[in-house]
């Protein structure tokens, strides 16, 4: 197994609460000034790859306010020599040798429909003919069969893993070139191990020539886990894919505080737990000149897309905790461009709620 150095450079923005941006609304403008997010398109072939989350580092970026890194570097691929022996997959090959066959092969959507869910899992996508391109790729392991619960324990072994994508490949069983343009097949199994939100939304990669070989994709499924991830110091509740819109408190305040958005990262809502606790730090080291210091007690956290492409990790930051009544906010539309909430979660403060006392 090649192991990938570690591509953990954080890229935050931060938006604090403004006339200037209505309440609670996403904050179009800080979501577009955030640098793009390094959306992978999983590597072909059996050789399996691996992605390390450094969760000190990212910690640290998240804190920063505020906060300018390098653009995320591009992966270093490894040069492939003209009709060099590839490794062989696993996988059944049709009798047939071509992409169409290869899509019609009874055998892989059926493996595809019959699979078993894994336990701590939920499904979000059968039989597509096509994978995931998510935010915060993990890497992916080769299978000897199609095993969703055996993909799903690598992912519980790697730290940040959310999700994993299953799906037999057709690969070349020589690196394609002048002398071996369309050289016979062979099967990989997959397992994309994946820090983010695994949906038939974006899988969109459904495979690519090289030379007259043609990559092609079948049996894809997808998974999520189902347990609310952990954050230190706070308690958290699943939201699906609609965020909180806060009303007013009890004295009629508004108790949005701002947002941040990570964009070259993993998906890990303790970086937002991290966010928050250090700009209350902050907000107690500067003080207003008139009243108390906002103190965040409550944060929601998800990820964007615009127009179904991910955008990063969104954070907004609230002084009272609100419950899931008001999780009604699935995004909203600028001019021709649809920004929509996906895979949302919202912590309270373990030890308090926030916001004033008032009598009923």
């Amino acid at each position: 197994m090649k192991t990938q150095a570690v591509i953990l450079q954080t890229l935050v923005s931060f938006a604090a609460a403004s006339p200037l941006v209505p309440r609670q609304a996403i904050d179009v403008d800080l979501v577009n000034s955030a640098p793009d997010p390094t959306l992978v398109t999983v590597p072909i072939g059996p050789t399996a790859d691996s992605v390390n989350y450094d969760l000190a580092a990212a910690t640290q970026l998240a804190v920063a306010d505020p906060l300018t890194v390098p653009a995320a570097t591009k992966r270093d691929l490894a040069a492939r020599t003209a009709c060099e022996v590839q490794p062989t997959g696993a996988g059944p090959v049709p009798d047939v040798d071509n992409d169409d066959s290869f899509l019609k092969f009874a055998d892989f959507s059926d493996a595809a429909t019959s699979a078993l869910v894994p336990s701590g899992y939920q499904q979000t996508y059968t039989d597509l003919q096509a994978s995931s391109i998510a935010y915060g790729y993990l890497g992916y392991r080769t299978l000897d069969s199609y095993d969703t619960s055996a993909c799903a324990a690598q992912c519980d072994t790697i730290t940040g893993c959310s999700g994993v994508n299953i799906y037999f490949e057709r690969d070349p069983t020589v690196e394609p070139a002048a002398d071996c343009p369309n050289p016979p097949s062979t099967t990989v199994i997959k397992c994309v191990l994946w820090g983010g939100y695994v949906a038939a939304e974006n899988a969109k990669n459904d495979g690519q020539w090289r030379d007259d070989f043609h990559v092609v994709i079948a049996g894809s499924n997808g998974y999520m886990k189902t347990a609310v991830p952990a954050v230190s110091g706070f308690e958290g509740e699943s939201l699906g894919n609609s965020t909180i819109n806060a009303p007013n408190n009890c004295l009629g305040q508004n108790t949005y505080m701002g947002s941040k958005i990570f964009s070259t990262s993993i998906f890990d809502p303790s970086l937002c737990g991290a966010a928050c606790t250090s700009q209350n730090q902050y907000n107690v080291a500067h003080p207003p000149a008139q009243g108390e210091p906002m103190i965040c007690t409550f944060f929601t956290t998800y990820l964007m897309a615009k127009n179904g492409n991910s955008q990063g990790q969104y954070c907004a930051m609230y002084t009272q905790s609100w419950d899931s009544s008001y999780a009604v906010n699935d995004g909203q539309w600028r001019g021709q461009d649809h920004y929509t909430v996906e895979y949302a979660f919202s912590y309270s403060n373990a030890t308090s709620s926030g916001g004033p006392q008032c009598s009923k």
